[in-house]
C-alpha cells in the first residue's frame, strides 16, 4: 500500500484521559483523504459536513467484479454489565492493521443508539486510545439514520390505527371509492402500490369498476384485529412511562381507545430491516412485507397492504447509504444500522461490509463487531446475518477479560456504577481458571462454524501475568487458533500489533469453510432447540401461547425463517445470574414473535424490555457543551 496514506500515529499518555478528552485531542483528516485512501472519487460519497460522508450504493455495482478482502468478526464470552471491550477490541484491531501492519482496513461498526448515550451504558465508540471519532457526531444524530427509521416506523404506526378507524366507520363501496378516488375524467384507477394487495388475493383484473362486490370487500376492507397488533411507535430516548400507554382518546377518534406502546428506536424491525437488506431493491420488499398484525380471519397484513411500503422506502433512501468515518489513527470506519442484539440480531449492515471488502480487496480486512456475547452476536451473524449476505468469514475474534472471567469462576457480583470488588482487583488465578469454561464452551461453538478463532486478551492495568497466561492456556486447550494480550485502550493501535498479525495468520490459513447451525427447511421448534442445544440446554419448554404462535407463523408460511433468539446476554442460560458454562437446563420460550420483513422469527427467552429506562443518575448529568469552543464535553 502507498505510504501517503492517512494514517496517524498516536502521542499516548498515561494515566488514560476519559474518552471524551482523547477524542477532542485529535484533529480528524477530512473525509475526502479517508475517502481517498480507499480510492472512492467524489462522486462515490455525499459530504455531511468535513468528517462525515455517505457512501453511495452504486459503489457495489462498480466494484461487483473486484475480489473480496478477509472478513472477521469480533464477538465476545459473556460480558459482565460494564461490558469487555469489544466495540474497543475492533477499533484496536483496525488501527493495528492499518497504522502499523500496513494493511487496507475498515472496521464496520454499528450506529448507537442514543437512549445509552443518555442514559447508563454511555457511548459505543470504542474507547480509550480506539476509538471512532469524531465521539460526539458518532453517538449523537450522525447523518440521521435512527431519525429516518423513528419516522417511517411512527407513519407505518399511524397508518394502522387511521385504517382501523376509518375501516370502522365505512361501508364496503365508501371504502373503496376512497381508496379509488375518480380522477378530473371521472375515471378510477389503482394506484401502483394497490396492485401488491391485489396480487397478494389472486384477483386479476386491473380496472377498479371491474371488481365485483365481494371483491371490492376483500381488496378494501383489511379487518385489521387490534389485540393481534405487533407494531407499537418508538423513539429514540430512554422514556420507561412510554412502555405501555393508550391511544384513541382523543374525542374525534370516537371511542376507539386501544393499548400499546413505545419501543427504542433501534428495536425497530424497519432498523432489522437496513441492517440485512442487501440492496434498494431488496430493502423496497422487505419493507412492504412487513408484518403489522392480523386480520380477523387470521391472514397476516403488511405494510403494502395499507399501501405505506412505498413511502416508508422514500424515508429509508438515504439510510441505506453506510456512513465512512475515521479511527483516531486515521483508518477508515463504516457506521451502519445499530439493531437490538437481543430482539434482533445485533450486527451492523450487509451493505457496508459487502462495501467494505470490496474496498479493502485481496489482502485487506473488513473487521465487523456482533454484538453481545458470542452465543449471541456471533450466532446470529453466523445463522443470519451470513445467510442473507451469502458472505463467509475467515476469523472469529472473542474477546475476553480477566474481571468478567473471575465473574465467571464464582467472583462476587458485577453491578454497573459500583465499586468492583477487591477479587477483581487482586490477583486469583483459580478464580480464573474456574472462569475459563466460558470461554472454552464460546471457543468451541464458535470454531463448529468452520472458522479459526483468535482469542484477544483485554487486558486491565490490574491484571496478573499469571492469571493472563492461564487464559491464554485455557484458549489454546479449547481449540483456538492464537490467544494474544491486547492493550489497545491504553497504546491504540499499537497495542493490538500480536492480535492483528493473529488474524492475518487465521485467514490466510485457507481451511475456512462456513457451516450453520441448523439448516432452513426444519421445523421452527427443531431450529430453536438446535440452537438451545448450543447454549448447553438439555430440552425446551414451550408455554402455550409460544405454541399457539409457532403454529400460527408455521400455517402462515414463515416456518422456512431463520432463528433470533431474544436471550439475555448475561449467561448461556435464561438465567442471567447463572455464570460459567451451565448445562442440563430446560429453556424456556415465553413468546414467539416474527420480523417478516428483516427475515426471521424471534422466540422469547424470558422477558426482553425492548424500551430502556433512565437510572436515578443517568449520564446526561456529565454530558454539556463548552459554548466558547463549541465542543461536547463529558460524553463516555
Amino acid at each position: 500500500m502507498s505510504s501517503s496514506r492517512s494514517v496517524r500515529k498516536l502521542e499516548v499518555v498515561s494515566p488514560v484521559p476519559a474518552d471524551i478528552d482523547i477524542a477532542n485531542s485529535v484533529e480528524p483528516f477530512h473525509i475526502s483523504e479517508i475517502a481517498k485512501d480507499l480510492n472512492l472519487s467524489p462522486n462515490h460519497y455525499d459530504l455531511y459536513g468535513k468528517y462525515k460522508a455517505k457512501v453511495l450504493l452504486p459503489v457495489l455495482d462498480e466494484l461487483e467484479s473486484s475480489d473480496n478482502g478477509y472478513y472477521v468478526v469480533v464477538g465476545g464470552i459473556t460480558p459482565t454489565p460494564l461490558g469487555e471491550g469489544k466495540s474497543t477490541t475492533t477499533v484496536g484491531l483496525c488501527q493495528a492493521l492499518g497504522a502499523y501492519l500496513d494493511r487496507k482496513v475498515v472496521t464496520c461498526l454499528r450506529q448507537p443508539s442514543q437512549g445509552p448515550t443518555f442514559g447508563i451504558k454511555g457511548g459505543a465508540a470504542g474507547g480509550g486510545y480506539s476509538q471512532v471519532i469524531p465521539m460526539d457526531e458518532f453517538n449523537l444524530h450522525l447523518t440521521g439514520d435512527i431519525h429516518a427509521i423513528t419516522a417511517a416506523n411512527n407513519l407505518l404506526a399511524a397508518a394502522i390505527d387511521t385504517r382501523i378507524f376509518h375501516e370502522s366507520t365505512q361501508s364496503d363501496k365508501a371504502l373503496f371509492n376512497r381508496l379509488c378516488p375518480p380522477n378530473k375524467e371521472g375515471k378510477r384507477k389503482f394506484s401502483d402500490i394497490m396492485f401488491r394487495r391485489l396480487k397478494k388475493l389472486d384477483i386479476t383484473k386491473t380496472q377498479p369498476e371491474d371488481l365485483t362486490p365481494e371483491e371490492v370487500k376483500k381488496f378494501a376492507r383489511l379487518d385489521i384485529d387490534p389485540n393481534s397488533i405487533t407494531w407499537r411507535r418508538v423513539m429514540d430516548v430512554n422514556d420507561r412511562f412510554l412502555r405501555k400507554i393508550t391511544v384513541g382518546q382523543g374525542p374525534e377518534e370516537k371511542g376507539m381507545v386501544r393499548e400499546t406502546g413505545f419501543d427504542i428506536s433501534v428495536a425497530s424491525e424497519i432498523m432489522a430491516v437496513l441492517a440485512l437488506t442487501t440492496s434498494l431493491t431488496d430493502m423496497r420488499e422487505r419493507l412492504g412485507k412487513m408484518v403489522i398484525g392480523n386480520s380477523k380471519a387470521g391472514e397476516p397484513i403488511t405494510a403494502d397492504d395499507l399501501g405505506v411500503g412505498g413511502a416508508l422506502t422514500v424515508l429509508m433512501k438515504d439510510a441505506i447509504n453506510p456512513t465512512l468515518m475515521q479511527t483516531l489513527e486515521g483508518t477508515p470506519v463504516l457506521v451502519h444500522a445499530g439493531p437490538f442484539a437481543n430482539i434482533a440480531h445485533g450486527n451492523s449492515s450487509i451493505v457496508a461490509d459487502k462495501i467494505a471488502l470490496k474496498l479493502v480487496g485481496p489482502q485487506g480486512f473488513v473487521v465487523t463487531e456482533a454484538g453481545f456475547g458470542a452465543d449471541i452476536g456471533t450466532e446470529k451473524f453466523m445463522n443470519i446475518k451470513c445467510r442473507y449476505s451469502d458472505l463467509r468469514p475467515q476469523c472469529a475474534v472473542i474477546v475476553a477479560t480477566i474481571r468478567a472471567l473471575k465473574m465467571h469462576g464464582g467472583g462476587p457480583e458485577v453491578v454497573a456504577g459500583k465499586p468492583l470488588d477487591h477479587a477483581y482487583l487482586n490477583e486469583n488465578v483459580p478464580l480464573v481458571e474456574a472462569g475459563c469454561v466460558n470461554l472454552a464452551r464460546h471457543i468451541i461453538n464458535t470454531k463448529a462454524y468452520g472458522v479459526n478463532v483468535v482469542v484477544a486478551v483485554n487486558k486491565f492495568s490490574t491484571d496478573t501475568e499469571a492469571e493472563m497466561n492461564a487464559v491464554m492456556n485455557a484458549a489454546m486447550a479449547a481449540g483456538a487458533f492464537n490467544a494474544v494480550i491486547c492493550t489497545h485502550h491504553a497504546h491504540g493501535g499499537k497495542g493490538a500489533v500480536d492480535l492483528g498479525v493473529a488474524v492475518q495468520r487465521a485467514c490466510a490459513s485457507g481451511n475456512q469453510q462456513l457451516k450453520y447451525l441448523y439448516p432452513l427447511d426444519i421445523s421452527i421448534k427443531e431450529k430453536i432447540e438446535a440452537i438451545a442445544k448450543s447454549y448447553g440446554a438439555s430440552g425446551v419448554e414451550y408455554t402455550e401461547q409460544a405454541e399457539k404462535q409457532i403454529e400460527m407463523y408455521t400455517k402462515q408460511g414463515f416456518s422456512g425463517l431463520p432463528i433470533c433468539m431474544a436471550k439475555t446476554q448475561y449467561s448461556f442460560s435464561h438465567n442471567a445470574a447463572e455464570k460459567g458454562a451451565p448445562s442440563g437446563f430446560i429453556l424456556p420460550i415465553r413468546d414467539v414473535r416474527a420480523s417478516i420483513g428483516a427475515g426471521f422469527i424471534y422466540p422469547l427467552v424470558g422477558t426482553m424490555s425492548t424500551m430502556p429506562g433512565l437510572p436515578t443518575r443517568p449520564c446526561f448529568y456529565e454530558i454539556d457543551l463548552d459554548t466558547a469552543t463549541g465542543k461536547v464535553i463529558g460524553l463516555s
